[in-house]
């Protein structure tokens, strides 16, 4: 796979450092959201229906320093909302890198072109671009025409300028494997390594029509596969996925995995998100009340019903990471062969016992509202008491 060398190293070494140490639970990926303000509304998209008072709120340079050293996972994706719209995140980035993690820009690429002299090219830095599809399909995705092309060629700006690019895509049940296999053949002629993904089915979307519930998943990417590998067989190059071999081949059917949430644990302005960055229900005030109190069980498919078809990248990848760490000889056969496409799926995981899904997103913007309003209050206070002290002296 597409993963650099260097990456694969720091990676792997961190995570046998953790297996020695006999740690069950640790993050391999920091999913940093320095803001949930957004230049497009993606009617798949469950992180911008908040109030602007919210919307308008940004993680300093340092809380995001803090939370990066907190944390100690090796890599840091910052999404959003859209990262390129926060006026230090060129700062955020500088300091990131310097710490020598792997930092994944997610961006929609509208402000790519106009903002890339706030970075320098780096073996620790990539751009990430959200790409869903090729153009007729990216342009419903997002809901607006043009976005696609405007991506494209801030994808060839940012290569040209020395940058590492790769796109990522949330992949929904309406586009066909054919669809699907065209778009993972543009990029990869395109010289950018792909990130592909199920869509997860935001509560708060707005669209609640397209997104794949499991069995639909393994058809799909199935089908997919067996195009790859036709692809290939006709003298071409393999796609450039950047995942790991059995997280592939859980996408196909082939592995039972049950997620792993805090393998990409989320701060954003609220603190620490629980469980997931798919899922709110609630916060932690530290990363570590965030590892040592939550109720992990509580979670994941047959657990919980909002997790009944989640087959995210970021529950999944770092349960076949840790798949891959105890089992090397099965990884490896599996990334000789990739990714299975015919024959019987692997069981499917039981929901008879999972809990209800519970609603308490409204309590939580109105938790923070309050909490903002009482900072208000605290600073006019404050203020006022300044300038009653200067009027005195």
């Amino acid at each position: 796979m597409s993963v650099p060398v260097r990456q694969m190293a720091m990676v792997g070494a961190y995570v046998m450092k953790q297996r020695l140490m006999g740690r069950k639970r640790y993050p391999l990926v920091l999913m940093l959201e320095p803001l949930f303000r957004c230049n497009l509304a993606c009617p798949g998209c469950g992180k911008i229906d908040y109030p602007d008072a919210i919307l308008n709120k940004r993680l300093s340079p340092q809380e995001c320093f803090d939370a990066v050293d907190e944390c100690g996972a090796p890599v840091v994706a910052i999404p959003g909302g859209e990262p390129l719209i926060h006026k230090e995140i060129g700062e955020i980035v500088e300091g990131i890198v310097a710490r020598k993690k792997f930092v994944s820009l997610c961006t929609n690429a509208l402000l790519l072109e106009k903002k890339l002299n706030l970075f320098k090219p780096s073996p620790y830095l990539f751009f990430s671009v959200h790409l869903d599809g090729l153009e007729e399909e990216h342009d419903k995705a997002v809901d607006q025409k043009g976005v696609f092309k405007r991506a494209i060629k801030a994808i060839k700006a940012a290569q040209d300028a020395g940058f590492q690019v790769n796109v990522n895509a949330t992949i929904f049940d309406n586009m066909s494997a054919e669809q699907v296999a065209a778009y993972l053949d543009y990029c990869t002629d395109m010289g950018v390594s792909i990130t592909i993904s199920p869509g997860y089915a935001y509560e708060r979307a707005p669209d609640q029509e397209h997104f794949l519930e499991r069995r639909r998943t393994k058809e799909l990417f199935r089908d997919v596969f067996r195009m790859g590998e036709e692809r290939v067989k006709a003298g071409k190059t393999k796609w450039d996925l950047n995942h790991s071999s059995l997280y592939l081949d859980f996408l196909a059917g082939n592995q039972q995995y049950m997620c792993t949430p805090w393998g990409m644990p989320t701060r954003n302005i609220f603190g620490w998100q629980r469980p997931c960055y798919l899922l709110n229900e609630g916060y932690a005030s530290s990363f570590k009340e965030l590892m040592e109190e939550t109720e992990w069980d509580q979670y994941g498919t047959g657990n919980y019903e909002k997790c009944a078809d989640c087959m995210a990248h970021c529950g999944y990848e770092p349960t076949a990471a840790a798949d891959a760490a105890a089992h090397p000889l099965k990884t490896l056969m599996v990334s000789l062969r990739g990714p299975k496409t015919k024959g019987d799926f692997a069981p499917e995981i039981d929901l008879t016992d999972q809990r209800r899904a519970k609603y308490i997103h409204d309590e939580l913007v109105q938790k923070k509202m309050e909490e903002e309003e009482r900072l208000k209050d605290l600073h006019d206070a404050k203020k006022g008491r300044d300038e009653v002290s200067g009027t005195a002296a």
